[in-house]
């Protein structure tokens, strides 16, 4: 058992149901397993499951637990501050496959 740290201007989502639900009433909450440590009261970039740069959100709570069925897991509460336009997000996911993701393949 132990934490990992996630980089403090980043925030993946891996299912396309709770970032939606993000976008649409702008509050939603992520499941990320493992026991993480998120920056709460931070703004970061929000990515979709493909990489791709979507919206400026501020994380409100991270939560990290072990569940009843023996799993670490972390749930992480956050707000919409706005989307990205086109341009910002042309730029920031560009930006995160140089310093993140890895090569981009277009």
């Amino acid at each position: 058992m132990g934490f990992q740290t996630e980089f403090n201007s980043v925030c993946k989502f891996k299912s396309e149901q709770e970032l939606y639900e993000l976008l649409e009433y702008g509050r939603g909450k992520m499941k990320k397993s493992g026991l993480r440590i998120f920056p709460t009261g931070q703004k970061v970039i929000a990515y979709t499951p493909d990489n791709t740069a979507v919206a400026i959100v501020k994380i409100v709570a991270s939560i990290a637990e072990i569940n009843f069925q023996g799993e670490e897991v972390t749930e992480v509460e956050m707000e919409l501050v706005r989307k990205l336009t086109d341009e910002e997000s042309r730029i920031q996911t560009a930006l995160a496959f140089e310093m993140f993701f890895g090569e981009q393949t277009v």
